[in-house]
């Protein structure tokens, strides 16, 4: 195998390459194993999440036997009804049939970890299919309101930046803490208020089919996300452009919008991107006030509905479903730092340079 030169540090012997990592060599091997290993730690994180909101379930003084039979149920109809519906086991008994699976001829269900938690006992619907049947609605709201944050975030990040403490640094700081600090239903109030009452714009009334009725609730429910998107991009434009490499290209000649967009807000969006994922992730578990407050037909409103009847599995199933979605969003971030982040795409580009230096 020949020597390689390695820009201007020298040759590359055949003994120095054998010390270089074998992941540079294998195709995908990097990524693949960055990929496992946050898999597998997704494994512990949902396992405590379902253990955890068992047991709240479980301690709370709902009784779903008594729910179903009614107050006037006799004694032996109501013992006999924890039985078949399994309450009368012991709280790790229960947690297991909860993950995989109960049989009984009537409240019988395959467990979580088969997609299956029977039936609601308000509604007598399977639980699954219920839950996606409303989760589109849900990411319809939770797509737009993180479109609109981050195509007015990012923005009014970068102008605060390349301007700080200018009078637009400073009322676009305000309004970010406005948008940060105000309550959902707040804002939900005042935009029905103003909007659909007074100006007779929008519709109070949210409709998924509708799609002048969805800006006040995506506008409600970007807010925050806003705020926070704009507060980081800043944050993090203000930290790129004190680089060494910023000033280089400066002092080369370069037009100051292709220093900010080619080079300092690459860089700068890294963290940005890492504060989108954990919003959109919010954003869907959030979004249970919004839908409330808009009458709109999501899963946030399926969950409210099912804590107020006391409808257990619906509860539990709708919670589950929020942190997976929650936690396959962050991993699917973690996986985009690998087209984003210069510093991976140089450790490939490396890579095929030697590759191409051992033919």
């Amino acid at each position: 195998m020949p020597a390689l030169f390695i820009g201007g540090a020298g040759m590359l012997s055949n003994a120095d390459i054998a010390f270089v990592p074998d992941q540079y060599f294998r195709k995908g091997s990097v990524m693949f194993r960055y990929i496992m290993r946050r898999i597998l730690m997704l494994i512990p994180v949902l396992l405590g999440v379902t253990f955890i909101v068992f047991s709240l379930m479980y301690i709370t003084p709902s009784d779903p036997a008594q729910m179903m039979l009614g107050a006037n149920a006799s004694p032996a109809a109501y013992k006999q009804m924890r039985e078949d519906m399994g309450l009368d086991a012991p709280f790790i008994v229960q947690y297991g049939r909860f993950l995989f699976g109960y049989k009984h001829p009537v409240f019988g269900y395959k467990g979580l970890l088969f997609g299956d938690l029977g039936r609601s006992y308000v509604s007598n619907r399977i639980i699954f299919e219920l839950i996606l049947s409303s989760f589109p609605n849900t990411l319809i709201l939770s797509v737009g309101a993180l479109i609109l944050a981050l195509l007015l975030g990012i923005p009014i990040g970068i102008i605060s930046a390349t301007k700080p403490y200018s009078v637009a640094d400073m009322v676009f700081t305000v309004f970010a803490l406005l948008g940060a600090s105000m309550p959902v239903f707040w804002i939900a109030m005042v935009l029905i208020y103003t909007f659909a009452n007074n100006l007779r714009i929008f519709p109070a009334i949210a409709n998924p089919r509708d799609f002048l009725s969805l800006v006040l609730p995506i506008i409600t429910l970007s807010m925050n996300s806003m705020a926070i998107i704009m507060r980081m991009t800043r944050s993090s434009m203000l930290d790129v452009m004190q680089q060494d490499y910023i000033r280089t290209a400066r002092v080369k000649g370069m037009d100051e919008k292709t220093v900010i967009f080619k080079h300092a807000l690459r860089n700068a969006l890294i963290p940005v991107v890492t504060v989108a994922g954990l919003q959109f992730g919010s954003l869907l578990g959030g979004a249970v006030l919004t839908e409330k407050i808009f009458s709109y037909p999501g899963l946030g409103s399926i969950m409210v509905d099912a804590i107020f009847q006391k409808d257990t599995p619906q509860i539990l199933g709708s919670v589950c479903f929020v942190a997976i979605t929650f936690t396959v969003i962050n991993l699917a971030v973690d996986i985009l730092y690998g087209f984003i982040d210069p510093r991976i795409k140089s450790t490939f580009s490396t890579k095929k340079k030697l590759v191409r230096g051992n033919q």
